[in-house]
């Protein structure tokens, strides 16, 4: 921090100029490929718009076999391009290390200039207030931005030895953070990889179904009309299943369908039997209800299976999906059906035991990587932020 404020002192001591980026960044739209130029493998991977978000490319499965010959070369990336969202998650920005890879229609390339540093530009618009500006100022449907608008952003443009300075130090923050990442990214192969083989692999087993150890049950129907947007108890749908509940019904109607109906004890594992099938969420025993045959559990009273166990077991998906109907979806008898390995209580403790240290490790917001990844993105914004203020120059 102080070989900055020295460099500013030095070099620009009456503050710095403010660009408008069309100033200083090459843009470049992307090729307008057609759904069908898509194939699941081939010689180029194309960046879509679903592609971009935390300032990361995760490229999903797009390619195209060989380049139209109306692509510009422009709109091939070598790497050290950012690739900015133009529509739907507008503004969503990646940094793009990779080469041979093409992009698609409503995506922004931008490449630095002789006037900016690359790793300044990077640090100035990707996960900043670039971003908000470009999803604030999107319209229509689509929340698309205009070209014009998306450069009329303005950023400072501080001195080239100001800004690697700038680099260095925000640089070492996220290389931190990427060591962390690749960590954590090396210890959930483990964690996997030891919970399929206690699960799996263990002697004197027996094999029951799900059928056997408890029975499938789901909260009694709550009708739309019953709900609010806000109220005493959350009221959990599949698509706010394991996130933040949208919908609310009264303490009284809680009271009476929690009594006189099937409701999960607590440590409960709750299923999601549609949307993303399979995902679980341990039963906290805070108020809470939950949407008829979309979520539901197994009633078990750990006599012979433990619920953490469960929990574990269900992570490998034992159970067939039905496929046949319109969407797919897990019926009761799908999980009725499903077949376990169920060791000794005593060694299924033993086994949660050493999973349970795995997940705190890879999963646990409070503690673990997950823990020192959030605080060492924190520290980074804090400093960034702070690097990134400058007191612009008065046109005299």
């Amino acid at each position: 921090m102080s070989s900055v404020k020295n460099l500013i002192q030095q070099l620009c001591p009456d503050g710095v100029e403010y660009k408008y980026l069309e100033e200083v960044v090459d843009f470049t739209d992307g090729y307008p490929f057609k759904s069908e130029d898509f194939t699941d493998s081939g010689s180029y991977q194309v960046i879509k718009i679903t592609d971009i978000f935390d300032g990361q490319i995760n490229i999903g499965k797009a390619y195209v076999n060989k380049l139209p010959e109306k692509l510009k070369r422009k709109q091939q990336l070598t790497g050290g391009e950012i690739v900015v969202a133009m529509s739907g998650s507008t503004g969503k920005s990646g940094y793009n290390t990779l080469k041979n890879v093409v992009v698609n229609q409503r995506i922004a390339i931008l490449r630095n200039t002789n006037k900016i540093d690359n790793g300044f530009l990077k640090h100035l618009l990707i996960n900043s207030t670039f971003e908000d500006y470009c999803f604030k100022n999107g319209t229509g449907p689509q929340n698309n931005i205009s070209k014009s608008l998306m450069l009329k952003y303005s950023i400072p443009l501080p001195p080239l030895e100001v800004q690697q300075e700038i680099v260095r130090i925000l640089d070492q923050f996220t290389e931190l953070t990427a060591e962390l990442t690749a960590e954590l990214t090396a210890r959930k192969k483990q964690y996997a990889y030891y919970r399929d083989k206690l699960l799996t692999q263990g002697k004197s087993v027996t094999w029951m179904t799900l059928g056997e150890i408890g029975n499938v049950s789901m909260c009694k129907r709550i009708m739309k009309s019953e709900t609010s947007g806000e109220g005493d108890v959350p009221f959990f749908k599949i698509g706010t299943f394991g996130k933040e509940a949208d919908a609310y019904i009264t303490r009284e109607k809680f009271e009476e369908y929690r009594n006189k109906y099937s409701f999960p004890k607590k440590g409960d594992v709750l299923i999601s039997a549609a949307g993303t099938i399979g995902r679980t969420v341990i039963y906290d025993g805070e108020p809470a209800y939950f949407q008829d045959s979309n979520i539901v559990w197994l009633d078990n009273d750990e006599s012979k299976v433990l619920n953490r166990y469960l929990f574990y077991y269900y992570q490998l998906q034992p159970w067939a999906v039905s496929t046949g109907g319109t969407i797919a979806r897990l019926y009761n008898d799908n999980i009725s059906k499903a077949r376990i390995a169920v060791p000794s209580l005593e060694e299924q403790r033993r086994i949660v035991s050493i999973l349970d240290r795995f997940d705190a490790l890879c999963n646990d917001l409070s503690s673990g990587l997950p823990a020192e990844i959030k605080a060492r993105q924190k520290q980074y914004k804090y400093y960034r932020d702070k690097l990134l203020t400058f007191q612009e120059m008065k046109v005299k």
